[in-house]
């Protein structure tokens, strides 16, 4: 679709930045916080670059003042973080801890100061050990209550000073890496359980839903999705039925139960085939089906590339490259690891490297026309208001001589996805707000410090906390501009 001019980005666009608690806070068990199962994970030899954790990560937890003041003088007009849940109730359920809500009020009340809309997260990936421990966290339906009753005493507590919620982040991501690739916690590698717990969150997110109309009537709330398109290799028809097959499983299999309350027929019918579907209880879909988000928050970094599957029709000798190229260590492609009979994709379709993309140093796809692809496939087929809840760019920033950062490859990526948005908001997509990760360096779960993101660099390495001093990059005052002109300077 061609425009001979854009429109506008609408006036009261959210223009923001985003971040996750145990990233960015330390003060890992400082003022009553209970342990997560990051906080454990982390610890495990071999497991994070170079043994990285969050025990002081940016130190935000003591220097939250300064950082909404960055923000403030950025111009940031939304500021999306997540709280920690063993930080509020160390046991994951049971007795509050005041120190702990006062922590997000003061930072919250220090947001609104500078009229910075809070975007609050309830679940950024960290369910208390507690819980872990006494029931293996997600597996368990006793964490539907549990996170339930951590979310009514936020919605409680923030009910007329936050508008806007976020239930879970990226649910397809932290269950297929902690469930099946052993590569977050909790570190386990089984189809049928990722698939259980996958079940369990989508009937906790449900019902803290519920508890929010109750709780924060004119509010509102929705999760936020890890959303990559699913393209064809070509125009084969088989490829693009491998496609479909793509997008129905890496996609859909999450977003129709958000949205309608129902799993996909055919993913399930091929779940049900393996023996890995969830176990469905009375009362279940009731319960799915009650509730509506009323916006969807959409992480956006790249979508993926398929081919028909490789049992029908195996490689061909000049496709073995793009096998090849295929980056099995991208948290939203993983390649199947297990047996053909535990995995899913196999019979379904075979990922492959799209030879019209580069890619970052970490191998991630670079597509921003992606971005309207997926806005626009997501209007038409949910219809509901969306958020650009994450995208940035990882990279090796250099910290010069002269203390300065000189990160144009962030601002030309950038620049790219937000005219790209643009387009999708002149084709008549409804986007209300884009939250670009990060606003400043962070532990990048698995990277260390090293893989950067932040508008705001942090003098920090893998081996040393160094000052932890904040030194605005290019980056930072370029997006500055595009604030204060609304976009109009894209």
């Amino acid at each position: 679709m061609f425009h001979t001019k854009l429109d506008d980005f609408p006036e009261n666009f959210l223009w923001g930045a985003a971040s996750a608690a145990y990233q960015i806070e330390g003060g890992w068990k400082e003022d009553g916080k209970g342990s997560s199962i990051w906080d454990t994970f982390s610890k495990i030899p071999g497991k994070t670059y170079k043994g990285t954790n969050g025990n002081v990560a940016v130190d935000h937890y003591h220097r939250y003042k300064e950082d909404v003041k960055l923000m403030a003088d950025m111009g940031l007009r939304a500021y999306r973080f997540s709280v920690a849940w063993s930080r509020i109730l160390p046991n994951g359920s049971g007795e509050i801890n005041d120190k702990g809500l006062q922590f997000y009020e003061n930072l919250i009340d220090e947001l609104r100061k500078y009229n910075i809309e809070p975007v609050l997260t309830l679940y950024h990936w960290d369910i208390p050990q507690a819980l872990q421990d006494a029931y293996q966290g997600w597996e368990s339906r006793q964490a539907i209550d549990d996170f339930n009753e951590y979310a009514r005493v936020l919605f409680k507590r923030f009910k007329n000073k936050v508008k806007y919620w976020v239930t879970f982040n990226e649910q397809n991501v932290f269950t297929a890496l902690g469930y099946r690739w052993e590569a977050h916690p909790p570190n386990i590698a089984n189809v049928k359980k990722m698939f259980e717990a996958n079940h369990i969150i989508n009937l906790a997110n449900a019902k803290a839903i519920q508890s929010f109309r109750e709780l924060v009537p004119n509010g509102r709330i929705g999760p936020s999705f890890g959303y990559g398109p699913i393209y064809p290799f070509d125009s084969n028809p088989n490829h693009v039925l491998a496609a479909l097959n793509g997008e129905e499983f890496q996609n859909h299999w999450w977003m129709d139960v958000y949205i309608h309350g129902k799993y996909p027929k055919v993913i399930w019918k091929q779940l049900e085939r393996l023996g890995v579907t969830p176990t469905i209880e009375s009362g279940d879909m009731e319960l799915l089906q009650s509730v509506k988000p009323d916006f969807l928050g959409v992480n956006y970094y790249h979508g993926g590339t398929v081919r028909a599957n490789k049992i029908e029709f195996p490689l061909k000798d000049e496709e073995q490259q793009l096998d090849k190229d295929f980056e099995a260590t991208d948290p939203y492609l993983m390649e199947p690891k297990e047996e053909q009979a535990q995995s899913p994709e196999v019979p379904m379709f075979t990922n492959v490297s799209n030879p019209y993309l580069e890619k970052t140093d970490w191998g991630w796809e670079i597509d921003p026309i992606g971005m309207r692809i997926a806005l626009r496939r997501l209007q038409s087929r949910y219809d509901l208001p969306m958020m650009i809840t994450e995208n940035g760019l990882g990279a090796f920033d250099e910290l010069t001589e002269n203390r300065e950062i000189e990160d144009q490859y962030r601002i030309d990526y950038l620049r790219e996805h937000l005219v790209e948005i643009q387009k999708a908001i002149t084709d008549g997509v409804d986007v209300i707000g884009y939250c670009a990760w990060s606003f400043t360096d962070l532990l990048s779960w698995l990277n260390g410090y090293r893989k950067r993101y932040g508008f705001v660099y942090i003098d920090r390495d893998d081996e040393n906390e160094k000052s932890l001093e904040r030194i605005p990059k290019k980056s930072y005052y370029w997006y500055k501009n595009i604030i204060k002109t609304n976009g109009k300077s894209l």
